[in-house]
């Protein structure tokens, strides 16, 4: 019996590359290379071949989960870390000792409408997820399947049902209507780096 995929979420600035960038990427699939900080390289390293992912645009306004992909190969030596010309070169990597580690992710799909963060924070039942807990910075973290399933669920839900999870709406006085209005800016930062 094949085992169960594990669950992850992976963070990228959408500025650098995005789902729609892994869309458009040759056969939907991209290394996950540039992961300098050892508690996510040990998390990459844990990756298993059909382990499907949650994609993450940081370092945008709103962040958002924008879609989702899939582990199409396992941890393998991260060739960036050896190139001198790379924003993500180690001198202290060797070929002997390559020290990082990168996967190979595939398209999955892209949400219509990314969630905020924000609608994540509004939902009881992911509290205790790792990307909402004070201080979570790791640009690799584990999702529990249920937690998964949340979010595929609010993407499917649509925009409308997003806002309303995300605040609930105040009942209307008699002889009004009560309206909302979403407004949605994107003021992207930009970098050099991806991820960390």
């Amino acid at each position: 019996m094949p085992a169960k995929p594990n669950y992850w979420l992976v963070k990228s600035e959408p500025d650098c590359f995005s789902i729609q960038h892994l869309a458009r990427s040759p056969r939907q699939t991209t290394c996950w290379s540039g992961v300098r900080n050892y508690q996510a390289r040990n998390f990459m390293r844990a990756m298993q071949v059909g382990d499907r992912v949650l994609f993450y645009h940081s370092s945008t306004d709103p962040p958002a989960v924008a879609g989702t992909a899939t582990v199409v190969r396992a941890a393998y030596p991260d060739t960036t870390a050896l190139d001198s010309k790379d924003d993500h070169y180690d001198p202290k990597a060797t070929r002997e000792n390559p020290i990082w580690d990168m996967v190979d992710l595939r398209f999955e799909q892209a949400f219509d409408e990314p969630i905020a963060i924000g609608v994540l924070r509004e939902q009881a039942s992911l509290s205790n997820m790792e990307l909402l807990k004070r201080g979570s910075r790791l640009s690799v973290q584990p999702v529990r399947a249920d937690e998964f399933a949340i979010v595929l669920r609010l993407a499917a839900q649509g925009p409308g049902s997003k806002m309303a999870a995300a605040k609930p709406k105040p009942a209307a006085k008699a002889g009004t209507s009560a309206t909302r209005k979403a407004k949605r800016a994107s003021k992207p930062k930009t970098s050099s780096t991806r991820r960390k």
